[in-house]
């Protein structure tokens, strides 16, 4: 297992500060108060063992818990001939971490991308999540949850979909071979369930039982695993089932801009900036009128501005259920045939509750007073009139059912030849029944302030009541049904032939079909504001606003009055200072849902998400394994090829038609793994190999979308070439005692071809497009060339390279005296550089003008360039207790829009912690904290100006426990 020591930089120590006294003594003091652990009889003993530290010398250790799960880990990697990290089960149904992501980020290299405080992706060597492939149990999948505003409905795997006490290891592959599966250009990750065969005989039982705290949201909540195996007194039949239930129900709390964004506003300082013509006298106020240019003007023009700042809350209420089962069944030593299922169910509620101003697209009725502005071309501060202010309430439910069933023959044919067969399905099944928004409106609020001195904690103030619900009415309903289905059909044949001692040959063969289907809908509606008195009947019939109703007089009725449909709503600890308007009048789902009828509404196609793709891969591979000594130096390598057509079928709307593009293509993957032993406890490995990754789900679509909040247009690509590489790896590994390595591992990936997009401004009316797909709810439904559209595509590029290193140590601090021996840490370093080419829309350099195209060369998306992981553990005869460390530097996370360079994520910095007890043999009782720094989610958009997008904490989770075992 390698692990991590964590290097902090100076800009996230400010969060150390926010610890509080109780999280500092778990997280730092535990393993220093295991030092008073000691025999009864007050002699000191080895880690895990009840031998005398004098009779250690003479007598074999054997190591249980933790360091037994470090000692297995490092066996794995030791064994391989290619590079590959492992982290194992302590004991069956008691993985070390919590969440399977947070356990694997703490192997060199890998860094995880979290979602409500809790691990969900991950990156291998800066290829983000789509280029890592995951299996269970040997067999390729894909599992799939939700993230902001939408499913994940792409190839990245999302590992908080399942439980960690199912799985016994996780065995990640960072350098190809001919005989492993292809489609990854970062990692390929196994994770492993029950193998009731390798346990003891009779039965055994597992349960453990905790309560989980989370001080944010201030709740208490359940989490429960729980296993029975039995395997016959000759081992020739065990069969196992386990598992695991935990219950969530924690808060985010933080701000937001939705980007930010040029415009040019009514008037200035009061100087109007609309006139009847270029040359005119007379002002024309709210809309129309011709652009007349002014130094007061064009400065707040050309400026970035916040585009919806608002606070907010945002509530999951997540609820997570598996099961495993297997059945394993050895009539002879040379047959054993297994049968394995996995079921997961993941639920989740997802509330959010905002307080904000709607800055996006209606700048040209804001009067703007005050403002003042950064050298980074930002208007950080202002006062604005005639604004249009906004309370929000978005409710989501949603569901991923997952479920897989293989089997496997293992049979040895002769004492040289043997074969496995593998065979088995999958399906994750991610659902978005109720996804609404209802929105309440005040277009015509008066001395809005906002302050982003403090980019991260702004100060937000309301001039107008935002408690009174004459001040509001009820302005857009939506609600967008969807669903993501992933299936994965599997069928494989291994053989392997020891022709001679050290020389081995591998074949085998492949068929996989994968299915992709994306289907969503949507019950978007505006009220009209041009009914002098709003009727029921007016959202629910297909109403078109004209732009000229756009127009808010004072006083002008738009929208349903809010009497009866509203709640009040007290932001917490959001970080905000003091003058921040924190309590606010927001819809109530239930009764705004009643009144307006919204879930009797018909349902009309989301086009850009009516989508599917079809992917069966064949193919096979033959890979010869050797070994033996070469003038005196032992050496083990494998050399193979790997071939693998790919027959894909897409399909997507364009216009509302279906259409459908097939095509195929073919790889020749060939892959050597070398490893040299100048020593017993030193490893020299090198590895050259050709990798692929199939194009991103959602760029293969030959339909469109179209956004008309944001003036974005985006049409996918069918015909996409894959991901392709070319990858070397070179590594030194020295073992120089017991749980211990000390490692340098060097890579480098050439990628020939890398899809990129490509970005044009023009009118809506240019794309052909018709205008009954723009969403009926935003601002381009009733005025669709109220501004320049940003048009996209992808097309494939002209690649990009990556590099790094990784350093990695881990020892048991054996050599030191008395209980000291007891103490052991993991530490490790990655560091990352890559270039890749990428055209984005720049600011625009006239006011009101287009987005300039621009092009830069940075690193691919999702990599950050450090990452450090540090944990420092005790472990003797019942005590134990562990402090890890996880710092993730800044990354780019993809293009923007609105004139942004990129966006991304700023460095984030991680401290869990656990303590655990013996009270008998049987019996641990155990004490756990994650994310004990309150760390927030730093989001940024541009990346020269890193302008706040978003900053969120999530809050300290502490978990009391016990554990028995029979």
């Amino acid at each position: 297992m390698a692990e991590g020591f964590s290097v902090p930089g100076q800009a996230r120590m400010q969060h150390l500060r926010g610890v509080s006294a109780g999280a500092l003594i778990l997280a730092l003091a535990a393993p220093l108060a295991a030092a008073a652990q000691v025999a009864s009889d007050g002699s000191q003993t080895v880690p895990s063992t009840g031998i005398d530290a004098g009779q250690a010398e003479n007598q074999e250790i054997i190591v249980t818990g933790f360091r037994r799960s470090l000692d297995a880990a490092l066996n794995v990697k030791r064994d391989s001939v290619a590079a590959v990290d492992a982290i194992v089960a302590e004991d069956i149904a008691k993985f070390p971490d919590q969440n399977l992501a947070e356990s694997l980020q703490r192997i060199p290299g890998i860094s995880i991308q979290r979602d409500a405080g809790e691990g969900r992706a991950i990156t291998v060597r800066g290829l983000g999540a789509q280029f890592t492939r995951v299996r269970v149990n040997g067999m390729e999948t894909v599992a799939t949850s939700t993230d902001g505003a939408s499913a994940n409905r792409d190839r990245a795997f999302d590992f908080n979909v399942f439980a960690s006490e199912l799985f016994t290891s996780i065995v990640v592959h960072k350098t190809a071979e001919a005989s492993l599966d292809e489609g990854s250009l970062g990692a390929v990750v196994d994770l492993n369930t029950g193998n009731p065969l390798a346990g003891k005989t009779g039965l055994t039982a597992v349960g453990s039982a905790q309560a989980s705290y989370n001080d944010l949201s201030k709740n208490v909540r359940p989490r429960l695993a729980g296993l029975l195996s039995w395997k016959n007194a000759a081992g020739t039949f065990g069969a196992s089932v386990s598992a695991a239930y935990s219950k969530t129900n924690n808060l985010e709390l933080g701000n937001n801009t939705v980007r930010w964004a040029q415009a040019r506003f009514d008037s200035v300082n009061g100087t109007p900036c609309f006139y009847n013509s270029a040359t005119g006298t007379t002002p024309v106020r709210n809309s129309g009128g011709t652009y007349r240019s002014s130094a007061a003007c064009n400065e707040a023009a050309l400026a970035f501005h916040p585009r919806i700042p608002r606070y907010g809350e945002v509530g999951h209420d997540r609820e997570r259920l598996g099961i495993t089962g297997s059945v394993q069944f050895a009539p002879t030593d040379r047959t054993k045939i297994s049968i394995d299922g996995l079921y997961s169910r993941f639920k989740e509620t997802r509330e959010e509750k905002w307080g904000e101003v709607l800055l996006r697209s209606n700048e040209r009725s804001i009067d703007l007073l005050n403002p003042t502005y950064d050298t980074k071309g930002n208007m950080v501060s202002a006062t604005l009139n005639d604004a249009w202010v906004r309370t929000e309430h978005y409710l989501r439910k949603s569901q991923t059912e997952f479920y897989q069933i293989g089997g496997s023959w293992d049979q040895d044919v002769t004492d040289t030849l043997r074969f496995t067969l593998l065979g088995g399905i999958s399906k994750s099944d991610a659902s978005i029944p109720v996804e609404t928004t209802f929105v309440f409106d005040n277009r015509t609020a008066q001395n809005y302030s906002y302050d982003y001195s403090n980019m991260w904690q702004p100060k937000l103030t309301f001039g107008t009541s935002v408690t009174d619900p004459a001040n509001f009415q009820l302005a857009e309903i939506r609600d967008r049904p969807s669903n993501v289905t992933n299936k994965f059909r599997t069928a494989q044949l291994r053989t392997e032939w020891d022709v001679t001692d050290g020389f081995q040959v591998k074949a085998g063969g492949v068929y996989r079909r994968f299915s992709f289907d994306s289907v969503a809908y949507t019950r978007d509606a505006v009220v009209c504001p041009t009914k002098a008195a709003a009727a029921r009947d007016a959202v629910l019939g297909n109403v078109t606003c004209s732009a000229s109703s756009q127009v808010f007089a004072p006083g002008a009725i738009y929208g349903f009055p809010v009497a009866g449909l509203g709640e009040t709503f007290n932001l917490g600890n959001a970080g905000q200072p003091s003058g921040t308007t924190s309590t606010f009048l927001i819809p109530n789902i239930d009764a705004s849902a009643k009144y307006t009828g919204l879930y009797d509404r018909p349902l009309a196609i989301d086009p850009g998400n009516i989508r599917n793709v079809v992917e069966a891969a064949k193919g096979g591979y033959l890979e010869f394994d050797v070994k033996g000594d070469l003038f005196g130096l032992r050496y083990a390598a494998n050399a193979g090829m790997r071939y693998v057509r790919t027959d894909q079928t897409s399909t997507g709307l364009n216009n509302g038609v279906a259409v459908t593009v097939r095509r195929n293509y073919d790889d020749w993957l060939p892959a050597i793994n070398v490893a040299l032993f100048p020593t017993e406890q030193v490893i020299l490995r090198g590895a050259v190999s050709k990798v692929m990754t199939r194009p991103t789900l959602g760029n293969l679509t030959p339909g469109g979308s179209v956004d008309g909040f944001n003036y974005r247009i985006n049409f996918g690509n069918p015909q996409l070439d894959p991901f392709r590489a070319t990858s070397y790896d070179i590594a030194a590994e020295w073992y120089f005692a017991p749980q211990s390595i000390v490692s340098v591992a060097l890579f480098k990936k050439n990628v020939e071809s890398f899809p990129v997009s490509v970005t044009t401004s023009g009118s809506y009316a240019s794309t052909g497009l018709p205008l009954s797909i723009i969403p009926p709810s935003s601002p381009a439904a009733s005025n669709p060339e109220g501004q320049i559209w940003q048009i996209s595509t992808i097309t494939n590029g002209t690649g990009a390279s990556l590099k790094g290193m990784e350093v990695s140590f881990q020892t048991a601090f054996r050599f030191l005296p008395g209980f000291l021996k007891n103490f052991g840490m993991i530490a490790n370093a990655t560091f990352i550089d890559s270039d890749a080419a990428y055209t984005q829309s720049g600011p625009a350099i006239a006011p009101g003008g287009a987005l300039v195209a621009v092009t830069r060369t940075e690193t691919l998306y999702g990599l950050s360039k450090r990452a450090y992981n540090g944990t420092l553990y005790y472990e003797d005869q019942k005590f134990s207790a562990r402090g890890s460390v996880s710092y993730r530097g800044p990354y780019i996370d993809g293009g923007s829009g609105t004139g942004n360079i990129f966006e991304g994520y700023n460095s984030s910095l991680n401290v869990d912690a656990s303590i655990r007890y013996k009270i008998t043999p049987n019996v641990e009782v155990s004490l756990e904290g994650t994310n004990l720094t309150d760390d927030y989610r730093d989001r940024y958009t541009d990346l020269d100006a890193n302008r706040n997008y978003e900053y969120n904490h999530f809050g300290r989770t502490i978990l009391i426990g016990a554990r028995f075992k029979m």
